[in-house]
């Protein structure tokens, strides 16, 4: 599929690189500069974007006829525009303090949800 020019293990690669970056950062910039109950939000969005950029590489890397033509159009897209959503949101609201950017997050969650359930199609 087309999407798989653009999910490609190299770009995996380097979505796994910057989830490490960002909980590094979560872990030791910002510590005494926000809120310890933002650092934990934080955590929450390092450990879902790391977890979903496994799952990327497991996709991207599964030998042909493992998963159907079908989950391999549609789970990526989605589990990766759910990433960006839930994690995003959550790096945004510790970053910013605008709670109401917690408000988006929901929605990357459901996308992150459809994107598992798209590998069984």
């Amino acid at each position: 599929p087309r999407f798989m020019a653009i999910v490609n293990p190299a770009s995996v690669g380097a979505m796994g690189a910057l989830a490490v970056c960002l909980g590094a950062f979560g872990a030791h910039g910002l510590k005494g500069k926000v809120d310890p109950a933002l650092i934990k939000t934080w955590e929450t969005a390092a450990h879902y974007h790391l977890i979903h950029t496994a799952a990327l590489l497991a996709i991207t890397t599964a030998s042909p006829g493992v998963l159907s033509k079908r989950a391999m159009k549609t789970a990526p897209p989605l589990l990766l525009a759910g990433t960006v959503v839930f994690s995003g949101s959550l790096y945004a609201l510790v970053l910013t303090g605008q709670k109401k950017l917690g408000a988006i997050t929901p929605i990357g969650g459901l996308m992150l949800v459809a994107g598992w359930a798209a590998l069984g199609l």
